[in-house]
Formats: structure tokens, sequence, C-alpha cells
């Protein structure tokens, strides 16, 4: 038996969104141009696509209600996310569903679940990089998908605001070897997120324009969630030749090594120099203050609000969206030049 179409075959055999399809589909709820419109009713009875139960279902969604889906809270970057979008939602009259997924697709799955029943007229979402089935569906029922942070890259339709990960992590990296470092640990996330994958390649094309190896060794990735960061810093400190200098690239991470830093007699920034992406109210009062990647929330939220909101209420162009915020290097004292590494005559 032929499966019946769905609204994403709709788009796909008109050439257009699914978010013009929705309008159609949906009259009165954002303007479409007439050859447009001629498109996808074509498409429509072509298909044998049934739009009239479909037109029920989207007339029931409300412009007034996102969903925000955050993979871990306990996160520091991830709960001033979610304020900031809170409170940028606010601004605009419109209320937040929040779910946290603790970075598991299960959950993540469970979640998407949630927001379907709940009728949000788009999501705001950091993906734990799988369920992309799960992704499609809601998309398919013409919810509008905006990635923040990270991104699924099958799902190239959804809109996406992130900040340049590769361009900050080269950045860490040409400031150590500007002072002489050329063994250089990096903890990353996970290799199969966009962040992870995305932050070593930038430190890779650091090391490669300076003429440095990149040793394979140095390199760590490693899970978002647990104390990982730990022991990826020992097995940094306890290499036949440890690095001079690391570049902690998981966020959720940052505390966990620099614990293990502490308890160790390696003292930031004589023997090592330190720079972790994100920046919180104790990392400037820690001792060293730690130098930073640091992230602007306040443009994340700004710009995914502004497209599921923009998005919901069909205000936006079809094209999906692509913003990149540049993050902010902040030089601290946690590095110093690699001279002052030497030990004393």
């Amino acid at each position: 038996m032929r499966k019946p179409a769905t609204i994403r075959d709709v788009a796909r055999e008109a050439g257009v969104s699914v978010a013009v399809v929705s309008r159609v589909l949906n009259d009165g709820t954002g303007p479409v141009a007439p050859q447009t419109r001629a498109k996808v009713v074509a498409a429509i009875e072509q298909l044998a696509y049934h739009p009239r139960a479909a037109a029920r279902e989207l007339q029931q969604r409300t412009t007034s209600t996102i969903g925000l889906v955050l993979a871990d809270l306990a996160n520091p970057f991830f709960a001033r996310l979610a304020d900031r979008v809170v409170w940028e939602a606010r601004a605009r009259g419109v209320h937040v569903v929040l779910l946290t997924t603790q970075e598991d697709p299960h959950l993540e799955a469970e979640s998407l679940d949630t927001l379907i029943e709940r009728s949000v007229a788009s999501v705001i979402a950091t993906p734990a990089g799988d369920n992309v089935e799960k992704w499609g569906r809601l998309i398919d029922l013409g919810i509008d998908v905006v990635f923040v942070d990270r991104e699924i890259d099958q799902l190239e339709q959804t809109d996406v605001v992130t900040i340049r990960n590769d361009v900050s992590a080269e950045v860490a990296a040409n400031h150590l070897i500007g002072l002489g470092h050329s063994r250089i640990g990096f903890i990353s996330g996970p290799a199969d997120t966009s962040t992870g994958r995305d932050r070593v390649a930038g430190f890779r094309r650091a090391l490669q324009a300076a003429g440095l190896a990149a040793d394979g060794e140095l390199v760590h990735h490693i899970p978002f969630r647990g104390d990982a960061g730990a022991d990826a810093v020992g097995a940094l400190l306890n290499a036949p030749e440890p690095p001079t200098a690391i570049i902690v690239g998981n966020t959720a991470q940052v505390r966990s090594a620099l614990r293990r830093i502490k308890q160790s007699d390696i003292r930031v920034p004589e023997d090592l120099s330190l720079v972790v992406f994100d920046d919180n109210p104790w990392t400037e009062l820690v001792s060293p203050p730690l130098t930073v990647i640091r992230q602007p929330i306040d443009m994340l939220a700004l710009h995914s609000v502004e497209l599921a909101v923009g998005r919901a209420k069909g205000l936006l162009p079809e094209p999906r969206r692509r913003i990149e915020v540049d993050a902010e290097f902040v030089r601290r004292s946690s590095t110093a030049p690699l001279a002052q590494h030497a030990p004393a005559p």
C-alpha cells in the first residue's frame, strides 16, 4: 500500500518550503504569491494529499507559544540561554514551553512528542545529534524549527543560529601559538556534534597555518555530561610529552577540567596556559582569572526568537537562514608566554 503523502512531500514537489505549503493550507496566516500558490495546489492534487485535515491541524496551532528544547540546564551556558530566550519571547507576547533532554536522544524524542501534543507554533532547539526522523516529523507537521548552538547536517531546511565555532577555536589557538606554545591540548565535545567537529577543525587549521604538527593524542573528544573533563586533563598532563597549553572547548566540562588542574602540582599560567570556552561570573573570580572565548548568548537568543516567531507568523522570506555571530576573545591571566614556563637557572 502506498504511503500517504506528507506536507513535506508536497513542499518538495512544488519546490517550496513546508512553511509556504502551511500558509496555502491555512489561508490568512501569511502572503503567498499567486504563481507559488498554484504550484502548491498542483502538487497537492498530483500527490493526492488531503489538505483539509492538515489545515484543521494547523489552525489549532497558536503563534503565541513556542517550544524550547535545550540539552542540559546544568550547563551554565544553556541556563543563561534559556533565560534570555524566555525574556525575548515575553517581549513579543509569546509563551515558551521549556524542555531539557539531558543530552539523551531518548529524552529528546519524548520531548518532541510532547511539543507536537502541545501544538506549539515553532521550536528553538539544541539537538543531541540524533533523532533525524523525529525532527523531520515535526517539520512535516508544519512546525518551524530553529537550531541554536548546534545543528543536524541532514536537516538542511532548518534555520540555524550559532557562533563561528571554527573561527573561535582558531583565535584561541593562534593566541597560544603567538605566545610560543607548540604543544597545545584541545578538549572538545563529542565528535558527532557540530560544535565538537567545528571547534577541532578550527584548532587544526591554526596549527597547520603555523606549520605545527597536529598530534592526535593532544585532542580529546569527550561527553558533555559527567566528569570526563578531569580525565582528559589527567591524560594530557601524564602524556610522555605533555602540552604547555590547553584549550577547553567543551563548555560543560570547564569546571571538571579546572578542578583536575587545581588538584595537581601544575601552576597556571607558570606551568600551563589555559583558555576555556564560554564566560561565567566565576571565571573572572578564580585565581588566576581565566582567558575565555565569550559566547554572545544575548545575540543567540535574540536571533533565535526572531526566527521562530517570524516563521510562525509567516513574516520571513522562504529560504532557510543561517546566522553566525562572532564570539569574543577575552584575555586574562591564565595564559603566558612559553618563556615563563622554562625552569629557573
